[in-house]
Order: structure tokens, then sequence, then C-alpha cells
């Protein structure tokens, strides 16, 4: 009998080796045989060329693959690479159409930070056309403080424009009746498919963020290239130019090629100088084991209710912000004594109202532990992401964050008609009250089921300005005159008291430092409490967090160049929305394309 339980427990100890330690030494070897070296003299490489979102996306296999560029990840190591002695200089390639003009605005900072200590910036451009917010990407561009144009290329930066859809003719021809209701007259959600063109309402919110945007980044471009925002103004407009007359009127500093300008950034940086992209060169950064820790908390994407990886996701914590991850990681952060202080970095135009207030009181619970709650806004954070944030310690946003959206929208399509011109017959049965079949396509609400629906709507808005007053501590009544639905820039928010400070993601942290009384001249640490074990489990974690830096935390793109197909998607997407029941807090039908 002895002799079996030895047996037993070399077999036992030799399968540990064989699907536990070994996959582990494996993993941990393929990790450390990929993990790139930094030269004595690097060059760091930033292409804004790709899609990027606001905070990082990970994948099970990310740490051997790697994720995809993300604003934060650029700010976070910009910052870290401005210390580092090995780093020389940053070579930036500029998209030729828009971007993200919160996202521009925050790498924007970085560069700045990365030249106050000395570091030069060389951003090359191959043109710069009317496709999206352009002008956000010429204002990065500038603040590099030597920007390259390609000969012969075209400069089309002379404002922005917006286009939308209206589906109501189309609807009307066909069949189709939108049934909504909207909470109140700034909720342009669901106008595309009620109206043939923009209300005065609709107009006048659009016009009002497109101006404060507009007028932001030509303030930047003005600071940064030393010259007065309305003479440029005036010569931007005056456009489009082609890349020779840009360098006359200064609005470049040299023409070349791309090798041209990367070869001048390594001749800056000295010899043996190599070119190394900023992803490879985040890989090798290492996260720091002291100081007090802020917890950073991060949350991207349409809110839903349910746990990652559920299904009510598409791609489970990659596009959307689930209420039961959000909310478990604040309770996480709440009960760690290390933790000091949390910054929840948000970048979401809405989703469900129940799924936000999930989210809302675990923050709330976080601050009852004695834990200072900061909000980093980033590209958005509109109706379900205004409800998350506005209960927190201090909300600070980008000039040019979406925000506000404080209103609410619910209904439904009716189709039936539509269906039965095709020959298609669709017929409703059910048991119970008439409301049970209030949401049914194949019928308009009957009187009734409209007073039902008008009354539940109502509801969810007022606690919606209820919580909002509530939260930043404001009159209720002054809450109702600035809400109505209206989305507002981050700086136009500021003189609302809807955020308490215009800034990036180092500003929020500083705010969170500043509440939790930690030392400015101290070590602290930043740990990032939103992320959940994928395919690896702990095992992922413990290896990555050996090979790499502060993961930090979507740009949602600001538009697709293609507008129908950006409309076509966008409506998919927020038709999968009410379908998870986020018809209160919804974001815009489809984000138009900017010019």
């Amino acid at each position: 009998m002895k002799q079996f339980f030895i047996t037993l427990a070399a077999v036992v100890t030799a399968l540990a080796l064989v699907f536990v330690a070994l996959p582990i030494g494996l993993i941990a070897w393929v990790v450390a045989a990929s993990k790139p070296t930094v030269p004595n003299a690097v060059v760091l490489s930033l292409d804004l060329r790709q899609k990027m979102t606001d905070q990082s996306q990970n994948s099970p296999l990310s740490f051997i693959t790697g994720s995809g560029l993300s604003t934060l990840d650029v700010v976070t190591t910009l910052h870290h690479a401005a210390d580092d002695a090995k780093v020389k200089g940053v070579f930036i390639r500029l998209p030729e159409g828009g971007m993200s003009p919160s996202a521009a605005e925050e790498i924007r900072n970085a560069i700045i930070y990365v030249r106050r200590a000395n570091k030069p910036v060389i951003a090359h451009s191959q043109g710069l056309y009317p496709d999206t917010m352009v002008v956000a990407s010429y204002m990065l561009g500038a603040s590099s403080g030597n920007l390259w144009m390609q000969p012969h290329s075209s400069f089309q930066v002379t404002g922005i424009s917006t286009s939308t859809m209206f589906l109501k003719r189309a609807f009307d021809k066909y069949g189709i009746k939108a049934e909504y209701e909207q909470r109140y007259e700034f909720k342009n959600a669901v106008n595309p498919y009620l109206y043939s063109d923009y209300t005065p309402a609709h107009r006048e919110a659009t016009l009002g963020w497109m101006g404060s945007i507009y007028k932001s980044m030509i303030g930047y471009v003005a600071a940064d290239r030393r010259a007065d925002a309305g003479k440029l103004q005036t010569t931007l407009e005056a456009g489009p130019y082609a890349a020779e007359q840009a360098l006359k009127l200064g609005l470049v500093d040299k023409l070349g090629q791309v090798q041209e300008a990367e070869d001048a950034a390594l001749k800056g940086a000295g010899d043996g100088a190599k070119i190394m992209d900023i992803s490879d060169y985040e890989r090798t950064i290492s996260p720091s084991y002291s100081g007090d820790v802020i917890a950073v908390i991060d949350g991207e994407g349409a809110i839903v209710t349910g746990r990652a990886g559920s299904g009510n996701s598409l791609t489970s914590r990659e596009s959307n912000m689930v209420s039961d991850e959000i909310a478990g990681a604040f309770y996480k952060a709440a009960k760690d004594k290390s933790v000091k202080a949390i910054v929840f970095r948000v970048s979401s135009p809405g989703g469900s109202d129940t799924a936000s207030e999930q989210i809302s009181q675990a923050m709330q619970a976080a601050k009852a532990a004695g834990k200072p709650v900061v909000v980093s806004m980033g590209e958005y954070a509109a109706s379900g992401g205004y409800w998350v944030s506005a209960g927190a310690s201090s909300i600070v946003a980008n000039p040019s964050t979406l925000t506000g959206s404080i209103g609410v929208f619910g209904g439904k399509f009716a189709i039936g008609d539509a269906l039965g011109r095709f020959g298609i017959d669709s017929r409703d049965i059910s048991v119970g009250g008439d409301y049970s079949q209030a949401f049914s396509q194949s019928q308009n609400f009957s009187s009734t089921q409209r007073a039902a629906i008008s009354g539940w709507i109502d509801e969810i808005y007022n606690g919606f300005v209820t919580h909002v007053a509530t939260g930043r501590k404001l009159p209720e009544a002054t809450v109702r005159e600035i809400a109505k639905g209206r989305v507002w820039t981050g700086e136009q928010a500021l003189g609302l008291k809807l955020v308490d400070k215009l800034g990036g993601f180092y500003d929020a942290v500083d705010v969170a430092k500043g509440l939790a009384k930690i030392d400015s001249k101290a070590d602290f640490r930043l740990v990032n409490y939103g992320t959940q074990p994928g395919l690896f489990g702990a095992t992922r974690d413990s290896v990555h967090a050996g090979i790499s830096g502060l993961k930090a935390l979507s740009f949602l793109g600001w538009a697709m160049s293609d507008p129908k197909a950006e409309a076509v998607m966008s409506q998919i997407s927020d038709q999968r929305l009410r379908e998870q029941g986020a018809t209160i807090l919804a974001p815009e039908p489809y984000q138009p394309t900017i010019r």
C-alpha cells in the first residue's frame, strides 16, 4: 500500500509538471524571448494612421502578440520616455484624415511634456484632407514644433462639417413608423428617424459642440506656432493649399519625404541611434512596486448589464462597459487597504440606465470606504457615460470631450405595414395586460401603451436629473435647465459646473493624489483594477506583470471614412443596445463624418 501511494504521488507530480509547470515555463520563455531591448539611443516611432481605442484592449494572448494602440498607452509611454535617458526623440506619422479631438489634445500634452525634457519631436504628414476631424490631426502635428509635409501633397484644413442621414421620408415610403419618446428637445439620437431635417434644437446643439471644438483646436495651433489665433483661422479658411503654399504661409515647417524626416530625427539623436516602435518600447517598461497605490479602473464603450464574456458584448469587454465587471473593480479597490484613491477613466456614449446605476452605486461604496474617486473623461462621457461620472469626488475632462447629454429616449420601430407590402404578415399573440405587446414591432403603440411608456421615460429622466444634482451639488432647477439631452464639450461643461477641471489622464491622477493627501514628491503606483484574467488566468497576469509597464487605459473612432458604412454599422450597434435594454441612455444613432 505504501508503494501505491508513492507511485500515485509520483504520477500526480509528473502530471503537474506536464500540465502546469511546463506550460507556465514555456509561456515565460516565449515572452522573455520576444521582449525587445532598448538600444542606448533610440527615436520612438509613433504611427497615428491606425485606428486607436481610448484604453488598452487586451486579449488573452496580448501578452505575447501585443495589443492595439490606445490613446492612454501613447500618453503614458511618452511620459515614461521623457524621463528615459536612452530616448533621444520622437518621430510621428500623422493621419491624412482626422482623429478624435479629445485624443489629439491628450497626446499633444504628452508631446509637450517630451519637448520640455529637451527631446526633439518631428511630425510628418503626407497630406491633410477634409475627411473627418482633420483640424485635430493638424493641431497634433503643430504641437511637435517641427512639422514636415511631403512635397506636392495637399493641405486642406479649412474647418469642420458634419452630415446626418435623415430617414423619415424613406420610412414613410415603406410603411415604417418610428415610435419614440424623447426627454427633451436636445436628445437628438432618434431625430434622423423622426424628421427629414435638423430641428432648431438639433442644429443649435450640433453647432455648439462643433464650434467649441474648432475654437479649441485653433487656439492650440496658435499657441504652439506662436501665431495670432484670428489671423491663423482666416488663413486656414482661405485654403486649401498645396504643401509648398502651406510652407510659405508658415503653416508647416519643412517639406520632405517620410524617409528624409526620419533620417533627420535619427541625426538629431546622435550617432548610432535606432528607430523603435512605441509599442515595442512600451513592452520594455517595468511597473513600479513601491509607493502608495492609485487604482485605475477603465471603462470604454456602451454600458450594458452582465459580466464580461456573458454575451452582452460583441467582443467581451473590448467593446462595452460591462456593469458587473466595472462595479466589481470598484468593490475590489474599496476593500484594498493599499489603495488610497481611484481614477476612473470613462469613454462611453451611453447605454443601459440600470447598468449605469449599478456602476454609480459601486463608486459610492468606494467613496464611503474612504477612497476618493476622480473621473478622467476620454472621447465621450455622455448620457449613461455622464450618469456613471456624476457622483465622483472630482471630474476631469479634455476640452473636446463630448459629455452631458442628460436625457432619455425610448421606443421602437413599428414595421408591420412595411412587411405587409412584401406579403409578410406579422401577428401577435400574448397573455396578460395590454402592455405585454407594447414593444411588438408589428404594430404602433396604443394610447395606453404610449402613456405608460411616457411615464416610464419621465421617471428615468427625473431620476437622472436628481442623480446629477446630488452628485454635482447643484440645484435641481439648474440641472433641468442645462440637461434636456444636450451634448456639451468639456470646455462648455466646465462653465456649467458639470466638470471640475480641464485636462487629461495625468491631470486626473494629480487631483487624486491631492484628494488622497499623497505627497506630490512621493513615489506612487498606478494599478489597473479593471482587467479580468483571460485564457491563462492568473498565470497571464503574473507573467505580464514582470515584462510590461503600466497598461494605461478608448478611443471610439471619431468617424469611419465612409459615411454610409458608418451609418449602417452604428445603427446596427444601436439596435443591439436596444435589444439589451439600453433604450434609455443610448448614444447617437451614428457618429457623423466630420470635415
